[in-house]
């Protein structure tokens, strides 16, 4: 076991778990963004370079969870739920109170919930642990996400994409189009002739 790993400028008096892998140059806010996390795979977070995650961002990963936040990426307070695999790509921009959820955790069937809801009230810290099928999240590179929206299990964004504030993606985006919505549709397609290719990218950062 490694010496714990605190954050000097933490205001929470927590740390970063050991499984937890993150470049040198990115930021973390505070280690309470790993209050509710619990993954036990080998690496349960991966934050890369240059990569930003600001108060009131919360990694609730449960113990198979796995999430990848690509290089120059800023996660301004989002909440990620993840029993299976969340990835977000390069250069994206996640707005405030964004929630991905590779999982539903909770049954459809109101008896199940009501089950979970009263066993929830034994747990410290008190949280739904169903035992829902997850699906993994999948977000390209250059993807905005505006605030206040939700992505859902099993989705994946394409490169380029833009969703509008307040969405609830349900379903797959194609690369290089905006959608917006409850549920998510698509507005109108970007031209790729404008964006930058991967390797202009590395050279040109943002």
């Amino acid at each position: 076991m490694s010496e714990p790993r605190r954050l000097d400028w933490d205001w929470y008096d927590g740390t970063i778990p050991d499984n937890v892998v993150y470049d040198e140059s990115a930021h973390l806010a505070t280690s309470y963004i790993f209050y509710l996390y619990r993954s036990e795979a080998p690496v349960g977070v991966k934050v890369g370079r240059g990569a930003c995650v600001y108060m009131g961002s919360l990694f609730d990963v449960g113990p198979r969870g796995r999430i990848t936040l690509g290089d120059y990426v800023m996660v301004n307070g989002a909440r990620f739920t993840c029993d299976s695999e969340i990835e977000v790509g390069d250069y994206c921009l996640i707005s405030w109170n964004v929630v991905f959820m590779d999982t539903y955790r909770m049954p459809f069937d109101p008896e199940g919930r009501r089950r979970e809801i009263e066993q929830a009230v034994s747990r410290s810290p008190r949280r739904l642990l169903g035992d829902a099928a997850a699906r993994p999240i999948r977000i390209g590179a250059n993807v905005w996400i505006g605030f206040d929206s939700c992505v859902l299990p099993g989705v994946t964004i394409g490169e380029g994409s833009i969703v509008g504030a307040r969405s609830v993606v349900a379903e797959d985006v194609p690369p290089y189009t905006v959608v917006a919505g409850n549920p998510a549709r698509v507005i109108r397609h970007l031209d790729r002739a404008s964006h930058r290719t991967t390797d202009e990218r590395s050279q040109f950062p943002i």
